[in-house]
């Protein structure tokens, strides 16, 4: 178990490392600020739109709420 949890310190100290050393770039930042809300609001719109079709144009039945809709069988005298 010991060598386990060193290995994955050592590999999560490393990966802190190479993170450091990416985050230094201002290109992810200038990505991220210039089409970051446009991709959220497009991806909003999309999946409503595709739930929108699924909920109102593909028939399927839901089957919400059994209130009112099950009813007990009449009794049998055998």
């Amino acid at each position: 178990m010991y060598r386990f949890a060193k290995a994955a310190l050592n590999l999560s100290g490393q990966s802190a490392r190479q993170m450091a050393v990416r985050q230094k770039s201002d290109m992810s930042t200038e990505f991220h600020a210039k089409y970051g809300p446009p991709l959220l609001i497009a991806g909003a719109t999309f999946c409503t739109a595709v739930w929108a079709y699924v909920v109102t144009s593909t028939g399927i039945a839901w089957n919400l709420s059994p209130v009112g809709k099950v009813q007990p069988k009449p009794w049998q005298e055998e």
